[in-house]
């Protein structure tokens, strides 16, 4: 990772945080909103890890993404195999004065866990909870299960005193269009609560003065501007409009490293960018579907340019993918990573013998807000597809409008991606995207596809503690995985954040998670 102009010692950030200037208020310029402000309203990493600022886990990821204590001080697993108990932090409360206590941990583990959450999968192993004590909570799983720590990262925990005030004990949806008190009020135990929001116009964050722990930041708050247009972002960063943003826009780190106020941070995001197909049997368009044969997902692959992505659309700055999970997540295997070899003239004949008409046309789905030149290499691709005799519809439009149509199957070939979070784990995609759609398993198996052979393997995985055979397992399950094409990886998108002069310390992190409380201002 490239570095330029910022601290991010250690001891700067400890010398830094005692002086904080008396309104430092950074001020995050994102290339999109929130969907919600609750945690638990979909599945969408970018949401979640805002809310991280508001929210707490009973476990978090340090600096070094390795797990550490946070809401729970211990934990163990008790002779049984299958039950969880952890000692609650004591002296903890909420943004509104409320004790936490393990009955805020059940009731958010009901909600995370109802047949209606969009997030039940993220606790794929989940029965139960009880409290033992006020301190006290025991977790009961379906089975042994080495990952719940892993899982717990990113469940968030509620009060349970706000939510029954506030009839928000159920989930919501926003993908289904469910919303609640919980959608637009937040009352958390973290680092910052939410002051106001302006939905696509601004989130004001407050430092919260009773946090828990020892904060290694010294802002007294922070502000979420959506700044959708890559020109617009760059403009507010150059001018000091905005003092911070997460998504750089690649074509435009020259002349952001050139200015003399502003430095950039660069890394390859773990996230893998992916394409997935329907198999129904039919298309949106009333065609018969001809991606549920391999040999003509293995031909779309074959007629994309990968490397022409990487160079042209992404500048460089992206790391070709083979496999769908990155080098650094547990489960990776080389020989998984290995490219498709680009031939057109091979993949129209693969094509025409798989008896795929002269200018199918079907549905290809983007999102014009997601990820990172995601309209572009779409465009890209439906180029190349039209060169090998098919008729691709570019439809591109925001997440908003994209993902009820994806959630509901409603849509052709699309484009995922997926950062392993929270797990960092193989487990984590083999499960949720993989897997048959059934109970906690497969909630983002949007193409309705199932390989029994594949689920054995990662139902296997999900309940072997020995770490060695469990990697195993999931290397073999991705491998069938790539050999099936079940979905067509593209790259690991680049990681580009870039901030004013205003800024003493950004830590960059590999998950592309911003944690504003290690950030600090001059």
């Amino acid at each position: 990772m490239k570095l330029r102009k910022i601290l991010l010692a250690s001891a700067a950030l400890a010398t830094l945080a005692g002086a904080a200037p008396a309104d430092s208020v950074l001020k995050w310029g994102a290339n999109r909103d929130i969907g919600s402000l609750d945690p638990y309203s979909y599945g969408d990493s970018f949401t979640i890890n805002v809310l991280n600022h508001v929210y707490e886990g009973l476990v978090r990821y340090n600096k070094d993404l390795k797990i550490e204590p946070a809401l729970a001080e211990s934990w163990e697993i008790l002779d049984d195999q299958v039950t969880w108990r952890f000692k609650l932090r004591e002296g903890v409360t909420f943004h509104n004065g409320n004790p936490f206590t393990a009955a805020d941990v059940v009731a958010s583990l009901a909600r995370v866990s109802d047949d209606a959450s969009p997030l039940k999968g993220n606790l794929p192993a989940y029965v139960s909870s009880e409290a033992v004590d006020d301190l006290t909570v025991d977790i009961k799983l379906n089975g042994t299960y080495p990952l719940l720590l892993n899982d717990l990262t990113n469940i968030h925990i509620f009060d349970e005193e706000w939510m029954t005030e506030h009839d928000a004990l159920k989930p919501t949806d926003i993908g289904a269009g469910v919303e609640g008190y919980a959608t637009y009020n937040a009352n958390g135990t973290g680092p910052f609560s939410v002051e106001s929001r302006q939905p696509d116009a601004k989130t004001v964050f407050v430092k919260n003065p009773e946090w828990w722990d020892t904060p290694q930041h010294n802002l007294d708050g922070f502000e979420l501007l959506p700044v959708t247009s890559a020109a617009t972002r760059v403009a507010a960063l150059l001018s000091g409009e905005i003092s911070f943003t997460n998504d750089a826009p690649v074509q435009d780190l020259p002349r952001l490293e050139a200015a003399p106020n502003v430095s950039v941070l660069e890394g390859v995001d773990l996230r893998t960018v992916m394409i997935g197909f329907p198999f129904r049997e039919t298309l949106t368009t009333s065609e018969a579907n001809p991606f549920t044969d391999v040999k003509v997902r293995e031909a779309l692959y074959k007629a994309i340019d990968l490397d022409l992505i990487h160079q042209k659309v992404m500048r460089g700055k992206s790391r070709i993918a083979g496999a769908t999970v990155a080098p650094p997540i547990p489960g990776y295997a080389p020989e998984l990573d290995e490219l498709p070899e680009f031939d057109p003239d091979a993949a129209r004949q693969m094509l025409s013998e798989a008896g795929v008409p002269e200018g199918l046309s079907f549905e290809f789905s983007c999102i014009s807000d997601g990820l990172v030149n995601e309209e572009q290499f779409c465009q890209a691709i439906a180029s190349m597809w039209s060169r090998v005799g098919l008729a691709p519809k570019l439809d591109v439009a925001p997440r908003a409008v994209q993902t009820p149509k994806r959630t509901s199957g409603n849509t052709d070939v699309y484009i995922l991606g997926w950062a392993t979070l929270p797990m960092l784990d193989a487990y984590s995609p083999l499960l949720q995207i993989f897997h048959t759609k059934e109970g906690n398993s497969g909630v983002f198996n949007w193409g309705g596809w199932s390989f029994p052979e594949l689920d054995k393997l990662i139902d296997a995985a999900g309940s072997e503690l020995d770490l060695e055979k469990r990697l195993a397992l999931e290397t073999e399950a991705l491998g069938i995985v790539k050999k099936e094409h079940i979905m067509l990886p593209l790259h690991q998108q680049p990681m580009a954040w870039a901030v004013t002069d205003e800024v003493s310390a950004m830590p960059l992190f590999p998950d592309n998670k911003p944690r504003l409380w290690f950030a600090t201002m001059k």
